[in-house]
């Protein structure tokens, strides 16, 4: 069996260096190249020869999990190391804890000599006293250089200083680092998802389509041309993409011009993981850089995303319907689900998800309706708008206006009465808060009241901060509604045009369509559809030409008809 000193002569003297970004104006002092040299030095006059340097350069103290120190570790596991060398304690760690759990008890265990040079720390010469002092002051050196970093991050962020990295299209300007500038191959990328996503495709189809065409995913993109971005390094296929990565470029708001900050935050300097930010604490600052995607594109795709909770269409559904995503019922709300009949393939059709007997919901009738049925509804609607809009312009424009107009007076009109009466309670609990601060000083209200009400002022202030907001931003919104006239209009030119239902074209022109029930027997058995449309709702077309007017009659079965006729709004 060796002795203690054959060991020492015989095993590896880990030489353990690390520098960081918190060492500030330390950092020359603390370089690599510095810490080799001081370490290697005082090894030869230990008499310590076998050295081996582990190093992490760049690597947080707080944050134990680094590549060098981890390798040191496993070495240390192995038995191959026997001392353990280090400038000082700060070098090992900010984080008091578990640095005073290595040097008390990992490294005794072990049999490993631990020396802290400048510190005078040598495990064979008993214990320092100091040392837990010095590993104390090492996280407060942390904890301060931290909060100073999230003081200067959070100025510069409200600043308008992008906070992260420019997303997949853009690139940091060469001449400012500040600034994002378009990337042309990877945004071409970007406007054909946002494409793809308008003409109804869902996010797995969209990245089966760019793995197909074996167009890179966006981390492979940044690691072929040398940019150091987050994402496995190594990927057996650099064409496969994700529908969560599809997910994220469509959600991503930066694609309007926009710079988005706070969007993530972290617990605390000693965990750095990063946690999902509510909404209510981004700051934005619109129309800061050149756009891919253009804004109004941009706020389509999100209600198209709102709207649908996508799903893997069933393999006898023949595919995802044209309408599936449009088709509420009457009665109870709820969504209708495309089906395909079990006994004939060829009959596709619609019903409620919410009816009682099949799909143990709570609506009373199943408010069934033929797929192609409802489809040449839907264009013989669409005909008879289009109708309108050829015959007489002016008239069809002038009721346009009328009800844009009467739908954005109301809604104007309510918001600012909920942002008035907001305001007013705000500007009234300041007051409040005010006169209760008054009271405690004075003695009036005790200290434990003064904390309660405090409380609760507080939190009301910040929920009527939070709506005021919500409602302004409401009303800066009702000015794009103007321009729902004309480009509901534009969307009915290019029905004129083409004479058929296109994915982008429904999301142009219909935001829901309402199904009843049938009514009736026999061949008086007759259902009533009512379609909503985008920024105007729904709209009764005046007398046009009986051609347009000829309602639409479907067989649902054998000797079973029904006929479907145009239905006012409730």
């Amino acid at each position: 069996m060796q002795s203690k000193k054959s060991k020492e002569n015989i095993g590896i003297t880990a030489l353990y260096c690390r520098l960081s970004r918190d060492d500030g104006s330390d950092s020359e002092s603390n370089s690599i190249a510095n810490q080799k040299r001081l370490l290697s030095q005082k090894a030869k006059e230990y008499g310590l020869t076998n050295t081996k340097c582990y190093v992490d350069d760049g690597y947080t103290g707080t944050n134990f999990n680094r590549p060098g120190f981890q390798a040191m570790l496993d070495d240390i596991d192995m038995g191959y190391v026997s001392t353990v060398m280090v400038k000082d304690l700060s070098r090992l760690g900010r984080d008091y804890v578990a640095v005073g759990n290595y040097t008390d008890s990992y490294f005794p265990d072990r049999n490993i000599r631990f020396i802290a040079v400048n510190d005078m720390v040598d495990s064979d010469e008993g214990e320092n006293e100091l040392a837990p002092f010095r590993n104390v002051m090492n996280e407060m050196y942390a904890r301060d250089i931290s909060r100073k970093v999230r003081s200067a991050h959070r100025i510069r962020g409200n600043c308008g200083e992008p906070l992260s990295q420019p997303p997949y299209g853009y690139l940091k300007s060469p001449e400012n680092k500040k600034k994002w500038i378009i990337e042309p191959e990877a945004a071409a990328v970007v406007r054909d998802i946002f494409r793809m996503c308008m003409e109804g495709k869902g996010n797995e189809t969209i990245a089966h389509i760019l793995s197909d065409r074996k167009i890179m995913t966006p981390t492979a993109y940044w690691r072929e041309r040398g940019i150091n971005r987050g994402g496995k390094k190594s990927q057996p296929d650099p064409y496969k993409w994700k529908n969560s990565t599809v997910g994220k470029i469509l959600a991503n708001q930066e694609y309007c011009g926009d710079i988005i900050n706070f969007k993530t935050y972290s617990k605390s300097f000693k965990n750095k993981a990063r946690i999902e930010n509510s909404k209510d604490n981004w700051v934005i600052f619109k129309d800061i850089h050149e756009p891919i995607i253009e804004r109004s594109v941009f706020e389509r795709v999100q209600e198209i995303k709102s709207k649908t909770k996508r799903r893997a269409p069933k393999a006898d559904n023949g595919g995802k319907h044209l309408l599936s995503d449009y088709l509420y019922c009457a009665d109870c709300g709820k969504k209708l689900w495309y089906h395909t009949n079990t006994l004939n393939k060829d009959i596709h059709y619609f019903s409620c998800s919410n009816y009682e007997k099949d799909y143990r919901g709570t609506c009373k009738s199943r408010h069934y309706i033929r797929a192609d049925a409802v489809e040449q509804v839907v264009k013989l609607e669409l005909r008879r708008l289009a109708g309108f809009l050829r015959d007489d312009e002016e008239t069809f424009a002038e009721i346009l206006s009328q009800k844009t107009n009467k739908d954005i007076l109301r809604e104007q009109k309510h918001l600012e009465s909920e942002l008035n009466k907001a305001i007013t309670r705000s500007e009234t609990v300041s007051r409040l808060y005010e006169k209760l601060y008054e009271d405690n000083a004075t003695g009036k209200v005790t200290d434990e009241w003064f904390m309660q009400l405090s409380h609760k002022y507080e939190v009301e202030r910040m929920e009527l901060k939070a709506k005021i907001s919500e409602l302004r931003q409401k009303l800066n919104a009702i000015g794009e509604m103007q321009y729902g006239k004309d480009a509901f209009i534009s969307a009915i030119r290019k029905f004129m045009q083409m004479d058929t239902l296109t994915a982008p074209l429904l999301q142009e022109l219909i935001d829901h369509i309402e199904v009843y029930e049938t009514e009736g027997v026999g061949k008086n058995r007759t259902q009533r559809i009512v379609i909503y449309y985008r920024f105007v709702g729904y709209i009764e077309i005046p007398e046009v030409p009986i051609v347009l007017r000829d309602n639409y009659i479907a067989d649902t079965r054998q000797g079973v008809a029904v006929e479907y006729i145009p239905g006012k709004s409730a």
